[in-house]
């Protein structure tokens, strides 16, 4: 038996599996507890199966079986799960790692098609993830349809703008940060930016004093969606194209020509907005390589639970 996990700023999930079969799945709130091992008393409680073992994927760089996750302050470390579950194979992965590890065992039902592209059998992945935070991660064919998986901390590159009104969002977050990432832009917390940005700048749209009732990214997705909130629709068309933008970009720099992958919690729920044309006008716009682009395949992953299936995947090559 297999126990594996998914461990973010936001939601912790864990399931058991037998090969790759799920047995067992619960998800809890992250911050609702002061550490892993207290979400492992409760999902392990009254459990009678032998865990043989045991993978993690954390949001967060992952140096010598030890974790510091980027939007929680959780230490977690490979030495004290061990002891904790009394297994000896335990890992600590990347999330994004988790993800990746799942693409090419998931079920097309599960798929989202944005751009059909040409796929190449064997080609190479790249794999983003917008939720809480920005991962990112690739996959590199290894042969017999296998794939060395890259973990990345890619989200925290600097955010760079390609025209005035992105220029202006930038002079806007650095009144609140030091530094712009990517991270600061194409996040949760990211989009409640944009959409005070957007307000700042727009001179129609929702009354004086809304902003502060919005506390949740959901409810910006929400009302963009309705076409409740002209604020909101600009929040997240801006969203879009400067995913759109990035994911064209790492298609370039990775010759990804096995396919793009949106993952994590916000992509799923705006696939009506991606399907619009505003992100495949970023992914596509570079220059002399729009015809290149053309050919990748973009893809949305509609499962938020795959990363358990990636880490489950992981541990059962060992």
């Amino acid at each position: 038996m297999i126990l594996a996990g998914d461990i973010g700023g936001t939601k912790t999930n864990l399931a058991l599996f037998d090969n790759t079969t799920r047995i067992k799945e619960k998800r809890y709130i992250s911050q609702d507890f002061t550490c892993i091992e207290k979400i492992l008393d409760d999902f392990l409680e009254g459990n009678d199966c032998k865990i043989e073992k045991a993978c993690f994927g954390v949001a967060g760089p992952v140096v010598n079986g030890k974790c510091s996750l980027t939007n929680l302050s959780w230490q977690i470390e490979a030495s004290r799960l061990k002891e904790k579950l009394g297994v000896d194979s335990v890992w600590l992965i990347n999330d994004l790692v988790a993800m990746a590890s799942a693409i090419p065992i998931l079920d097309s039902e599960y798929i989202e098609v944005i751009q059909s592209g040409t796929p190449v059998a064997d080609g190479r992945i790249s794999v983003i993830s917008a939720g809480t935070g920005l991962g990112q991660a690739f996959l590199i064919p290894a042969g017999n349809g296998k794939y060395i998986v890259l973990d990345s901390e890619g989200g925290h590159c600097d955010f760079s703008p390609r025209n005035k009104l992105e220029s202006e969002l930038l002079f806007f977050l650095q009144k609140n940060y030091s530094r712009i990432s990517l991270e600061r832009v194409l996040s949760g917390p990211g989009l409640l930016d944009i959409y005070g940005f957007i307000r700042s700048v727009s001179n129609d749209g929702d009354s004086p004093g809304k902003f502060e009732s919005i506390a949740y990214p959901a409810s910006i997705v929400e009302k963009a969606i309705a076409k409740s909130s002209p604020v909101c629709e600009q929040t997240l068309q801006l969203f879009v194209s400067l995913y759109g933008a990035l994911a064209g970009n790492l298609a370039l720099q990775y010759l990804s020509n096995g396919g793009v992958y949106l993952a994590g919690g916000i992509a799923p729920k705006i696939v009506p907005l991606l399907q619009e044309g505003d992100f495949m006008e970023g992914f596509l716009s570079k220059g002399r390589f729009e015809k290149y682009l053309l050919e990748i395949p973009v893809k949305v992953v509609m499962d938020e639970s795959a990363p358990l299936l990636g880490a489950a995947q992981y541990a059962s090559t060992f």
